[in-house]
């Protein structure tokens, strides 16, 4: 399969430079020409296979063009080593669970396939040096998912304060192939370094440089698993009528994925775009205008972005329409306030604890749920990970599972570097 850019003035791309490249050379994103429609038959059994296999029937619709079938095999396999079950929180009302991979966050499943295709195409050819942004759980889910990955290097930028601890001890303390770069400045003031390498002529003579953020087909595209996963586990208990989803948006890889599954045959009716303070998404569907700007520091960390890459996929996916877009995706956006009362209302009610991101996600399914649908929603991070901020909000300790307890034991390892672009690539180029 070929892929074209948003921008539409980069030559078309096939998959290996599309991975390797991560963003096109007119600093588009890529775009597979065509997506697959998934046989009826295949969607009315996904309930009697495992995750493994429907996940499977996923991958080789996206990538089995271009990836032999034993080795896309091998890859699925090893990227979902663990489960994303749906459990009730209420009557209609179901949570996702994606936080059940290695750093306890939905963004494992899209880095660990992402390390194995990219390990699949680079593999004897020299170093290859990842780049990735994160405002929380991406760092950490690409920095464990290439950890250790011969002939990869992976360099994470963070906002210097600007991530709870325990996500910052999930890539700062690992060592090895990965070096954590502590930014002075905000999510997106990272996501630009990390832009703005790719179009430097220096470093892409000097090094190979590739992104492990949503911006790469291979880190988005392999998300759209969980939600054919929902909807099988939905259809086992005879709820697969009338389905909607709600999902927490930051970056919008997440429920840009949900979206190509929707294209490919996911009967899922409607999707809600659960936004916390940085609006600009919202706003958009209300108006029809976009209009980024600088994000604001949220308790819920990971959604702080302020101009959403992946919004330029939604946007070329409807055909430039803010009908079309408004047809298939609501929106909400919450404050602090907001997002801190839903988090100790479910609890106190229900038993259920959400962390921030996932409390955003909840809260617009329960207002937006109408009579005889059924919806989940994205539950994207164990609320351990935000351990201070979930005990204010409920007034009782949340106990660390050993997983993160472990990455806590590690001793920081990081570089301090200033928002220009001239000091982030001196730093590139002397190592």
């Amino acid at each position: 399969m070929m892929y074209y850019s948003t921008n539409g003035k980069a030559p078309r791309a096939d998959l290996r430079k599309a991975v390797i490249k991560g963003l096109a050379e007119d600093r588009g994103l890529y775009m597979p020409e065509k997506i697959a429609r998934l046989p009826g038959e295949f969607i009315r059994g996904m309930g009697s296979r495992s995750f493994v296999e429907n996940a499977y029937a996923v991958a080789d619709a996206f990538f089995g063009e271009d990836v032999p079938a034993p080795v896309l095999r091998r890859i699925v396999e090893e990227t979902l080593a663990f489960d994303c079950p749906l459990r009730e929180v209420e009557p209609g009302i179901y949570s996702l669970e994606l936080f059940h991979g290695p750093t306890l966050a939905f963004k494992d499943v899209g880095a660990r396939f992402m390390a194995r295709l990219l390990r699949h195409f680079t593999a004897g050819e020299g170093d290859i040096n990842v780049l990735v942004a994160t405002s929380g759980d991406t760092g950490s889910a690409v920095a464990n998912g290439f950890l250790g990955i011969e002939g990869i290097r992976v360099f994470v930028l963070y906002p210097k304060g600007k991530v709870s601890p325990i996500q910052e001890c999930q890539f700062t303390t690992l060592g090895r192939n990965v070096t954590a770069l502590e930014i002075d400045g905000v999510f997106d003031d990272c996501q630009a370094l990390v832009k703005a390498a790719f179009m430097d002529e220096d470093l892409n003579r000097a090094l190979r440089l590739t992104s492990a953020n949503s911006i790469n087909v291979a880190r988005f595209l392999p998300q759209s698993f969980y939600y054919f996963w929902a909807y099988a586990q939905l259809q086992r208990l005879g709820l697969s009528g009338n389905v909607v989803c709600s999902v927490p948006s930051g970056n919008f890889g997440n429920i840009c994925s949900a979206l190509f599954g929707k294209r490919m045959g996911l009967p899922v009716r409607r999707f809600i775009a659960a936004n916390n303070a940085n609006s600009v998404f919202y706003e958009f569907l209300r108006t029809g205008s976009y209009r980024p700007r600088p994000s604001v520091q949220t308790i819920a960390n990971a959604m702080d972005v302020g101009d959403p890459s992946n919004f330029a996929r939604i946007w070329d996916l409807y055909g430039k329409d803010p009908d079309a877009i408004r047809a298939d995706i609501s929106g909400a956006t919450y404050s602090d306030a907001e997002i801190a009362e839903t988090v100790r209302e479910c609890y106190e009610r229900t038993g259920y604890l959400l962390d921030p991101h996932g409390a955003c996600g909840y809260r617009a399914l329960k207002e937006g749920l109408r009579p005889g649908e059924t919806g989940f929603f994205c539950e994207t991070a164990h609320p351990a990970k935000f351990k201070d901020t979930i005990e204010r909000i409920i007034g009782a300790p949340v106990a660390i599972p050993p997983t993160l307890s472990a990455f806590m034991q590690g001793r920081k390892l990081s570089v301090p570097l200033p928002g220009d672009f001239p000091a982030f690539k001196e730093y590139l180029l002397s190592v």
